[in-house]
């Protein structure tokens, strides 16, 4: 009862007026330690995310530095505001009690919207268009005050990532360890992966821009969950939206996506941009990104004891298997990490 009281009293803070009266639903969270709260029934309604009072802590996969002075979400929220990206309204922010008042956007996300395959087409070029335009700009207005202009997707942090699918993908899922000479070997391999990624040019990035993260609301596409946005490759968000764990799409459709991309980039921007070249970057980070997820998948259920993630590992692993396909010097890898996980067998 406390906590219902608290909530509603932020909501009556936020709006100028107290809602004593207003119903209280906890909604579906994700991966994170953060809770959400519906004050209100639709259309008088409001979200309060409630955050751990420690909650300007670092991003919980591995990040360098210290931990930012101002909330990630506030400090990027307002760079992507200047840019004129549609995000949720911030009503009230009340640091010491770790609670935001937030506009409700409803319950329809990219993911539901595509349910019926019936607007599939429209709804990906519109959110591949916001991608590349939201890419383009950022390009052209960096700004060292936010968080993502800081922090980068370097070697270390690529290196961690595939480490992290070694230990919770491989190694706990298949209840087994490499040899050492296996060992050694995915460590190099994993390195000249690492190496080759972050060697390409690097810009703000989103990190997770797929389809639970980008809501519909009265035919807007809202973008969310972007606290931990940083510096990476062009085609690392369109890893994760076309790669998505939660929605398989099949690669003719995924091609035609990145040439959307590339179009409306190069429209935006005027530069040329090698087709081959870009879906090649796109099919080694989707090696990367995706046994990332997979290993994040089984690290949320057994460290958090979440397991509602396990159902996406499937997927994950059909990309990666994929992407094995189309580069093929990546041959050694996918035999070593088969033999543990037989889903990326050719």
């Amino acid at each position: 009862m406390e906590l219902e009281a608290a909530l509603r009293d932020q909501v009556g803070q936020a709006i100028g007026r107290p809602v004593p009266q207003a119903p209280i639903k906890k909604l579906k969270g994700d991966a994170s330690n953060r809770s959400y709260y519906r004050v209100g029934a639709p259309p008088e309604s409001w979200v309060v995310m409630e955050m751990p009072l420690d909650a300007t802590k670092k991003s919980e996969e591995a990040t360098k530095g210290e931990p930012p002075k101002e909330l990630p979400f506030v400090n990027v929220h307002r760079y992507l505001e200047k840019l004129g990206v549609r995000v949720p309204r911030i009503l009230r922010y009340d640091e010491p009690a770790g609670m935001m008042v937030l506009e409700d956007l409803s319950d329809i996300t990219f993911e539901s919207a595509l349910e019926g395959g019936k607007h599939r087409e429209a709804l990906y070029t519109r959110a591949v268009d916001l991608l590349a335009k939201l890419r383009a700009q950022a390009e052209k207005h960096q700004d060292p005050d936010c968080l993502a202009f800081t922090r980068a997707f370097d070697e270390d942090l690529y290196d961690w990532e595939l480490h992290h699918f070694r230990e919770w993908g491989l190694e706990a899922w298949s209840g087994k360890k490499p040899t050492a000479e296996e060992r050694a070997e995915l460590d190099a391999i994993f390195r000249d992966i690492a190496k080759l990624l972050a060697a390409a040019p690097r810009g703000f990035t989103h990190r997770d821009y797929q389809s639970r993260n980008i809501m519909v609301k009265e035919g807007e596409l809202v973008v969310i969950d972007f606290q931990d946005a940083l510096q990476g490759p062009r085609q690392y968000d369109l890893v994760a939206l076309l790669r998505d764990s939660y929605v398989e799409l099949d690669r003719a459709f995924v091609d035609a996506m990145l040439d959307r991309y590339i179009a409306t980039f190069q429209q935006e921007t005027g530069e040329r941009i090698d087709p081959v070249a870009f879906k090649a970057f796109f099919d080694l980070l989707t090696v990367q990104r995706k046994l990332k997820d997979a290993g994040r998948f089984e690290f949320i259920n057994r460290v958090k004891g979440n397991p509602g993630f396990l159902v996406s590992i499937p997927a994950s692993l059909r990309y990666v298997r994929e992407a094995f396909r189309h580069r093929p010097e990546l041959a050694r890898l996918q035999a070593l990490v088969a033999k543990y996980v037989p889903e990326l067998a050719a």
